[in-house]
């Protein structure tokens, strides 16, 4: 009886809110009950407290100072007031992170057993605001915000994104703004891809030349992957690193925000960087390894297997590396006080193990079987370094074969983590096919060139506890931007959003409260508060999805969209469309020859989308994949 009331509820909560042309939450609340009337917010008003939410208090003047220009009163009775009360006694329906919030004509109340509740409680009523006291927030002095009652509290514990920082190098005042950005959205964790073969990005003390070499490389320009080998003498300019006190700055900041920062140092593989450092931690012991600037320097086989033409793995033979692995290990604890240290583990590519003399030696010692085995040796010794520090490691779930009591981040679909939850892992689910946000999210002929594809709807139906998984283990899920095609933090937010919204909602709200149809049109008002606040985003839903077949001989298009209330238009007569060309109905019969076909979307009489012109050759070899 109770699973079918909160079934209702949620229902009922997602059609109140797709009728409400004010309100659109993402993440979708547990139970929400819009009421009639609004405050006013206004210089007014006042924020009371209980002591301990004192800093959420100032957060939330601030921030409505900075989103409206208007200046509420702190700590004194106003014409109306905001309370913000931390539970003398605890609700356990809202938990940790939970709260309840009430907003009525004259007063404004925030409840939580934690301030991390009240904080996201804040979260919630900071959407509340209208985009239009954004937009005119230099010239308006009040704005109303809808009554409405909330109970909420959050899926999962583990909300993550993390942020490739080794391909591209993003500063600390960026860091802090994409930090904004994802607690904003109740995201609790932003994992730190700190070091891979184009860079290492961390200050460790101990050893300088991590950072005196391995934070620089030559710039390059051009398609990563394909571009120019370095030469010799050339300069080493691009990139970059944080310091011990950036780190702590950082850090500082994200438990302000209630996310807590995840290190990443990627090991054994991925390595090259920390290699063109200190080469004799390698097998081939190569002095001539450079940090990468986006070369080609592996192959790719059809059947998921590679090979590395430049050496980038430790030797798991050479205890140095374990010496050397522990004074990073040491500094990164230190400087990092949240429980895990991700240690990579993904992708390591084991010829030049293979080759290497005292591998051999190791293998016969361990009675190992194949060359496979030193990795689960090698990550075996890396967890008792972890361990040893006081923290918990996690790993790329790859293999099948987890350390005793470390974390897996299952990317590589489902299975890793469903095998990992039944024997008693924690797992982190990040499947490629929903959370790997640097995939091109619309057109392919107007993206950024990637090799894969991730549209908006599939990433909003991402699951993070599939059948035959042991729930009591999963922790959560978590979106990932890795960032060779991502130089800049403005393409950060760009591939990101809305698709990021889309994971926070799936990680936040009770899996019944999902709703495509009302996430598609809160994303849409989304998408005017971003651009109100200056975040970059994607637009892609808007532009047609566009699949070619071949039929008797023909060229069959079909056009879809990922937005509602929207027409598309095409021309294959050589014009441009207009909201006065053909009107897509059904698939399109393309005739043979030098045809140019061109789309786009409208509503209301007004182009919304891209342009998207293929021609007969484009369609041709869309059909032929």
């Amino acid at each position: 009886m109770k699973n079918i009331l909160l079934i209702i509820t949620s229902l009922l909560t997602s059609f109140l809110f797709a009728q409400n042309n004010t309100v659109a939450l993402i993440p979708q609340p547990a139970n929400a009950m819009m009421k009639e009337g609004f405050f006013i917010l206004d210089n007014e008003c006042a924020i009371n407290y209980t002591p301990e939410a004192k800093k959420s208090a100032l957060i939330l003047a601030e921030t409505i100072s900075t989103m409206t220009g208007i200046k509420p009163i702190i700590g004194k009775n106003g014409v109306r007031n905001i309370f913000l009360e931390v539970n003398k006694v605890s609700n356990q329906q809202t938990g940790e992170e939970g709260y309840n919030l009430v907003v009525e004509e004259k007063k404004i109340t925030i409840k939580a057993n934690t301030e991390t509740g009240i904080f996201y409680g804040i979260q919630t009523l900071l959407q509340l605001i209208p985009t239009e006291a954004i937009w005119s927030k230099q010239q308006s002095g009040s704005t109303n915000i809808p009554a409405i009652e909330i109970t909420d509290y959050p899926r999962f514990r583990w909300r993550g994104a993390m942020l490739d920082v080794s391909r591209h190098f993003f500063t600390k005042e960026e860091i802090k703004t994409h930090i904004d950005q994802l607690s904003h959205y109740k995201f609790n964790t932003l994992h730190l891809h700190l070091t891979d073969d184009h860079g290492w990005r961390i200050e460790i003390e101990s050893l300088p030349k991590l950072t005196d070499i391995g934070a620089w490389r030559v710039e390059r320009q051009g398609q990563f992957g394909e571009r120019e080998n370095p030469k010799p003498g050339e300069p080493k300019h691009y990139g970059g690193f944080y310091t011990h006190n950036d780190i702590r700055e950082i850090v500082e900041y994200a438990k302000e925000k209630y996310v807590t920062i995840v290190p990443e140092i990627d090991i054994p593989g991925h390595c090259m960087a920390l290699l063109a450092a200190y080469p004799n931690l390698s097998c081939t012991k190569d002095s001539s390894i450079q940090v990468n600037p986006g070369t080609h320097f592996s192959e790719w086989f059809s059947d998921g297997s590679f090979k590395m033409l430049v050496d980038n793995t430790l030797n798991p033979s050479d205890e140095n590396v374990y010496e050397f692995l522990d004074k990073v290990f040491t500094e990164i604890a230190m400087l990092f006080p949240g429980e895990y240290i991700h240690v990579g583990g993904d992708e390591c590519y084991k010829g030049y193990w293979s080759e290497n003399q005292a591998c051999k030696v190791l293998m016969e010692n361990l009675n190992l079987q194949d060359v496979n085995g030193l990795q689960v040796y090698f990550m075996k010794r890396v967890n008792d370094i972890i361990i040893s520090k006081g923290k918990k490691m996690i790993i790329w779930g790859e293999d099948g074969d987890f350390p005793a009591g470390s974390t897996v981040m299952s990317w590589k679909g489902l299975q890793r983590g469903i095998e990992a939850s039944t024997l008693g892992h924690f797992v982190v689910m990040t499947p490629t096919q929903h959370c790997y946000l640097d995939y091109q999210q619309g057109e392919s002929s107007i993206e950024p060139p990637v090799y894969a594809s991730l549209r908006l709807k599939e990433t909003y139906h991402f699951e993070p506890v599939p059948k035959n998984a042991n729930e009591k283990y999963i922790l959560g899920g978590q979106a990932n931007l890795w960032t060779e095609n991502i130089p800049t933090f403005s393409t950060v937010q760009y591939m990101m959003y809305p698709r990021a919204w889309a994971i926070a909602e799936v990680l936040w709200s009770p899996k019944d409260s999902r709703n495509w149809e009302t996430f598609t049109q809160k994303t849409e008002k989304h998408f005017i508060r971003a651009k109100a606040m200056g975040i970059n985003y994607s637009s892609a839903i808007y532009d047609p999805i566009i699949t070619v077949k071949h039929q008797q001989g023909k060229l069959i298009v079909t056009l879809e969209s990922e937005a509602h209330n929207v027409e598309m238009h095409y021309s294959i007569d050589g014009t441009m469309p207009s909201v006065f060309s053909d009107k897509y109905n059904t698939p399109i019969v393309i005739p043979n020859g030098n045809i140019t076909f061109r789309c786009a979307s409208y509503r209301n009489d007004k182009k919304i989308g891209n342009l998207i012109t293929l021609t007969y050759n484009d369609l041709q070899k869309r059909a032929d994949q």
